[in-house]
């Protein structure tokens, strides 16, 4: 299988949201908006590889929600095999927030 750019396109915004359909539990801000998702390649073969961090390193849902990640990445049509790599460089700051989670949550 390979896929064309096109495809690599539209797969890459499906990614966009099932990132925007994962919450962390402690904050009411998907993934994406909280800018958790720090990278995401989608290979001509349909393997998709994310680079996501945690609000810190001792995070709560450290084992599950880059699990939740993989598990739904990994559920879209298309996508062959899903990997996620967690980093905390650089680590996580309120800085990585777009506008509409800090809306969200009243920092605005």
């Amino acid at each position: 299988m390979s896929l064309s750019n096109e495809q690599i396109h539209d797969l890459g915004e499906e990614m966009v949201r099932v990132f925007k359909g994962i919450f962390d539990p402690e904050i009411p801000v998907d993934i994406y908006e909280l800018g958790l998702i720090y990278d995401a390649h989608i290979s001509t073969e349909g393997e998709a590889k994310v680079l996501m961090t945690l609000t810190t390193p001792n995070c709560p849902v450290a084992e599950s929600l880059p699990a939740e990640v993989e598990e739904k990445v990994a559920g879209i049509d298309g996508i062959e095999k899903a990997s996620v790599e967690i980093t905390f460089d650089p680590p996580w700051s309120q800085e990585l927030m777009s506008e509409e989670a800090k809306f969200e949550l009243g920092m605005l």
